[in-house]
């Protein structure tokens, strides 16, 4: 019997495969489409200009593409709701699998906390009396709810939840391209927010380097269907056609959205950022105002509403099946195994809502700064999350061949090889070692210099402490486990 069978042998509930290829598909979409599209995006325009922004996008999506290729490919393989954890155990090491998994599990309950604070602001729109906290736990509540039902009710609230802002989006795009020719609102507004002051490149490459962040925490959520290949029905069909649509379906949301904002914002707008450095309008808010139409800001606000709930939501529902992974693996107390007659498990997903309340709670210290710690935390979290992806797709491919496989009898395979994953992983490594490059010129403070990197050292000491006390050997590629039978 395998380990994993053993974990779970003294409990016979086991985790559902509910979610169907429309869930599949609006699950990696709606985990990033969320905060960092609607509300983080009036930033980058502010801080790289139109051009800077549009160039850091499209770097991060390339990345991303590669990513989702390699990600593809092992999960198409082997659908484990671990994912990247149960890769990084098999194909790399125990203790690099555990760091993974620990790490992936915090960058999402720490995002379930970034959404509720942007939930908070978002709502201060129409009620600013109402303190912040009262919004806060009440979404917390209906996410919960959501997810504690069964894998298909997650799915089902995600579809819709995600459908929205899709069409958001897509609404924008054409009401953005109208105002620009001047079809709406007046006249054309032409190039001039591009060549206004320092556009289109404010600051530089290193305006493109400070955006990076945010862009990526923006993608971030793409590799959810990672984890949701373990619930997820047919997954040898439904996995590599998510895989190969989600990415330009948000290549054509992410990079037509700061497009359209940089034709219509200039990044000089006061509405972008307020003085102490805070996030103030959504972009998304300031073009359907400009367009003259009253209603069409509170609409948007709504849907800013549905997109941070959303990604709250995935955000609960990959950090609750990553515990659940752990705890399966032994990484984690066997408690966080259990699983109740609707597959989902309940221990897991109440300890992850404690971590994203307590999360909020840090962040009443003061609103706006709390919130870009959150972000860089988990954002730099994500990153090293995708290095993982990265590394792991090289060591299975190695595996896979050492063992006799021949690539070309895989499932799916990604494109390639090794230049994806390799390029993805230099690309991830430039930008986690970027993080806060002022600190380095001396312009930064050793808090800003903290808040930038912390989730470096703690990966690095998750990965030598497992180590340490297990110690565990690298897997080598003819030993590596690429058996699907117990799954």
């Amino acid at each position: 019997m395998s380990e994993n069978q053993l974990a779970t042998s003294a409990n016979s509930a086991k985790l559902k495969r509910g979610l169907h290829a429309r869930h599949l598909n609006m699950i990696a979409i709606g985990g990033a489409i969320g905060t960092g599209l609607f509300v983080a995006s009036g930033a980058t325009i502010n801080q790289a200009g139109p051009g800077g922004a549009l160039v850091a996008y499209s770097l991060i999506g390339l990345m991303v593409f590669f990513l989702m290729q390699s990600l593809g490919e092992m999960a198409t393989f082997l659908p484990v709701s671990g994912s990247f954890e149960e890769y990084g155990t098999r194909f790399v090491s125990p203790s690099f699998g555990f760091a993974t998994g620990w790490n992936y599990w915090y960058n999402w309950a720490i995002t379930v906390a970034a959404e509720l604070v942007a939930a908070a602001i978002v709502m201060q729109y129409w009620l600013p009396d109402v303190p912040s906290w009262v919004w806060s736990l009440s979404f917390l509540a209906l996410l919960f709810t959501f997810n504690a039902i069964s894998v298909r009710g997650f799915g089902e609230s995600e579809f819709w939840f995600a459908s929205i802002k899709v069409i958001t989006v897509l609404v924008f795009l054409v009401l953005g391209l109208a105002m620009i020719l001047g079809i709406m609102g007046g006249d054309s507004v032409g190039f001039h927010n591009w060549t206004t002051g320092e556009a289109p490149f404010v600051n530089g490459g290193l305006g493109i380097l400070s955006v990076f962040m945010i862009a990526g925490f923006s993608f971030q959520g793409t590799e959810m269907l990672g984890i949701a290949a373990g619930e997820t029905e047919d997954p040898e069909k439904n996995i590599p056609k998510a895989t190969r649509s989600v990415f330009w379906r948000i290549l054509l949301f992410y990079i037509g959205a700061i497009t359209v904002i940089g034709f219509l914002i200039p990044y000089t707008d006061p509405s972008l950022l307020n003085p102490n450095g805070d996030i103030a309008l959504s972009p998304f808010t300031l073009v359907f105002e400009r367009a003259g139409i009253a209603a069409a800001a509170s609409v948007m606000n709504a849907v800013i509403l549905t997109a941070v709930l959303s990604a709250g939501n995935s955000g609960l529902y990959v950090s609750t099946r990553m515990l659940y992974a752990l705890a399966e693996g032994k990484k984690a107390p066997q408690i966080f195994a259990r699983v109740n007659k609707w597959g989902v498990p309940m221990a897991a997903l109440l300890a992850t809502t404690a971590v994203g309340a307590v999360g909020f709670f840090l962040s009443l210290l003061g609103s706006g700064q709390a919130y870009t710690w959150l972000v860089n935390a988990s954002g730099l979290a994500g990153f090293i999350t995708w290095v993982c992806i990265a590394w792991c797709h090289v060591k299975f491919r190695r595996a896979y061949v050492a063992q006799g496989g021949d690539a070309k009898d895989l499932p799916f395979r990604a494109p390639l090889f090794p230049f994806g994953p390799l390029l993805a992983m230099l690309m991830c490594l430039v930008v986690i070692a970027g993080q806060n490059y002022e600190a380095f010129l001396g312009d930064g403070t050793f808090t800003s210099l903290l808040s930038s990197y912390i989730g470096l050292p703690m990966f690095l000491a998750l990965w030598a402490g497992h180590k340490l006390i297990t110690k565990s050997k690298p897997i080598q590629p003819d030993e590596a486990d690429l058996s699907r039978a117990h799954h």
